[in-house]
């Protein structure tokens, strides 16, 4: 009889990589970084549990957006107050905080329970291209296509 094999949070080997996003498109990015962080390029990929490795994620000032999202792809946020309803352009965003652009769109793609709060820990992401995880020693990372 077979039994399907099941990782084990222990068993887990954990690796760092690091993806450069000058001139990437944001989706495309966004996407293969999910996929890592949940750990689905390994062969022991285990739905429920945290099979994925570290991504540290350089140069995002410089990430692509296609279209006209710089102007019509807006982020909301409320105070919780009356009127509070405060609206930011991708533009606007990437000008100030671009960092925060990236990690919207890969918190949007993991999932949305205890597993995906945890594996957004796992996610770093810089404006230059300066990172202090040197001592982890990453590899670098080659997005498909």
């Amino acid at each position: 009889m077979r039994t399907t094999y099941m990782a084990k949070p222990n068993e887990v080997e954990r690796k760092w990589y690091i993806i450069d996003a000058t001139d990437k498109t944001l989706g495309r990015l966004a996407s293969e970084a999910a996929s890592i962080l949940r750990g689905k390029h390994k062969p022991q990929f285990t739905p429920h549990i945290d099979t994925g490795d570290f991504v540290v994620i350089i140069n995002a000032e410089k990430i692509f957006l296609t279209g006209k999202k710089l102007q019509d792809k807006k982020y909301y946020r409320h105070s919780l107050h009356p009127g509070g309803l405060k609206v930011t352009s991708a533009g606007d965003m990437l000008k100030n905080k671009p960092e925060r652009v990236l990690e919207f769109a890969i918190h949007g793609m993991l999932p949305k329970n205890r597993l995906g709060n945890s594996l957004k820990t796992k996610l770093k992401v810089y404006a230059g291209s300066e990172h202090p995880h040197q001592a982890q020693q990453p590899e670098v990372w080659e997005l498909r296509g």
